[in-house]
């Protein structure tokens, strides 16, 4: 039997907890009465992490345990409530026990990976390191294995089977979409004949895998969505006197698009350090005022909590599954991974092979405290879907100059042009939805 561990916001702390999470006080808050445009700086590319925390199971072999033992659940418990619409009904998932799945190795695998881009269209260019000509694929060839337990393989057809008639939806930046675009190829593959629709918007695109074809004389009716929405900060941004105001208390205006969704997983951060021409507001308020800048990690502690009250007050733990990604890392400082080295390089460009051993090569930073400490605070039975240390070993899997948004004369710069926040498709963030069908469906 597959078995796992189960991170929530009431699990005892993990090793890591002892770190001091205070946070610091805001800086430059400066009245809007004699406002200034920011001094554009470079955007700060940070990596985090997680450790899961983990609950003990201790098997005695009586008859009673057994009866209990059969009786456990991930987070939400499975009710059959026949008023419920089709489309909020619990969703169903099977036993569970004791396995660390975030800590772990990367293992080669000649059967991976399990779609090829050529065969999947909705792959946007900026993840399609193939069509751009990454000359190597070894990086395609690598399977998460987690310290005490395999995974199950990703399984397209169970995926659309359990979850049909079922809302899926990605809310944040373009990690999310980087994973949300992962999972529809991943499904697809393995229902070729299925009939499907995209529906491209912005902040919500939805692709929707709808009726399989007749096929000796049977048909399945599937139902599923799968959406992104964009919403990086998650708490919303308005255009104020031609001016984008980020709003740390305020949420509704990107929240009512969550409401219908049975999944929610969301992931936040790298864009709260962003500054200059990446910084994505002009103004932000809290309490009441307005300042230009603030100390980001306040900022990032206040728009948290306000999805979390959120979260809080208007989700059903019966019908509605929460889902919190841990931060990507980014690979822009070689020294990170290989200590003394003397290359000049500034990125990941020529990395081809992932970090060995089990340990985060980085420094905890501090987003990931105050990340932590939101979701500790919950009332609402959320899950940490912790991708962080095992992503921070594939320095060798994102797109660096083998991507459709770079020019041929930024491609022979890779120092000031390598994109080594992203991922390339196929690769890690499949990784990332085998993780998270497996702690959505076992």
């Amino acid at each position: 039997m597959l078995s796992f561990t189960c991170t929530q916001h009431n699990t005892p702390k993990s090793s890591h907890s002892s770190i001091s999470t205070k946070i610091p006080s805001p800086f430059h808050l400066l009245p809007t009465k004699t406002l200034n445009q920011a001094t554009p700086s470079s955007p700060m590319a940070f990596s985090s992490i997680f450790r899961p925390f983990t609950s003990t199971c201790i098997c005695i072999l009586s008859f009673n345990f057994l009866l209990l033992a059969s009786s456990a659940r991930l987070p939400h418990p499975i009710h059959n409530h026949g008023d419920i619409p089709r489309h909020k009904e619990p969703i169903r998932q099977s036993n569970h026990s004791e396995c660390a799945l975030f800590m772990g190795s990367w293992v080669h695998d000649e059967s991976y990976p399990i779609y090829k881009a050529s065969a999947c269209p909705i792959i946007d260019p900026e993840f399609n390191c193939q069509m751009y000509g990454r000359p190597d694929s070894d990086y395609l060839k690598y399977r998460w294995r987690p310290a005490n337990c395999e995974l199950p393989r990703f399984d397209g057809l169970e995926f659309l089977t359990k979850m049909k008639g079922k809302k899926v939806m990605f809310v944040g930046d373009s990690l999310g979409r980087n994973q949300w675009e992962s999972l529809i190829c991943m499904t697809w593959s393995a229902v070729p004949q299925v009939a499907t629709k995209m529906i491209r918007g912005d902040p919500l695109s939805t692709f929707k895998f709808l009726v399989k074809r007749f096929t000796d004389f049977n048909y399945s009716d599937y139902e599923v969505d799968v959406s992104f929405y964009r919403a990086p900060y998650l708490v919303d941004i308005v255009a104020v006197d031609g001016r984008r105001v980020l709003k740390l208390e305020e949420i509704t205006k990107n929240a009512r698009a969550w409401m219908t969704a049975d999944v929610l997983l969301f992931n936040t951060g790298h864009w709260w350090s962003h500054k200059g021409a990446l910084q994505g507001w002009d103004l932000i308020e809290s309490g009441g005022s307005v300042y230009e800048d603030m100390n980001r990690l306040v900022a990032l502690e206040t728009g948290l909590k306000t999805w979390a009250r959120w979260v809080d007050s208007n989700m059903d733990t019966t019908t509605t599954r929460i889902f919190f990604q841990s931060i990507s890392p980014t690979h822009y400082n070689p020294s990170e991974w290989s200590p003394g080295a003397t290359s000049i390089g500034k990125s990941c460009y020529g990395e081809t092979s992932p970090m060995s051993g089990s340990a985060y090569p980085g420094v905890y930073p501090d987003q990931m405290k105050v990340i932590d400490t939101v979701i500790r605070e919950m009332q609402y039975p959320t899950y940490v879907l912790d991708i962080t240390t095992l992503s921070a070993m594939r320095k060798d899997a994102h797109p660096s100059i083998y991507t459709g948004d770079l020019s041929p004369g930024q491609r022979a710069n890779p120092d000031h042009a390598a994109d080594c926040s992203h991922w390339c498709l196929p690769g890690l963030p499949d990784t990332w939805n085998q993780l998270f069908y497996t702690a959505l469906l076992f």
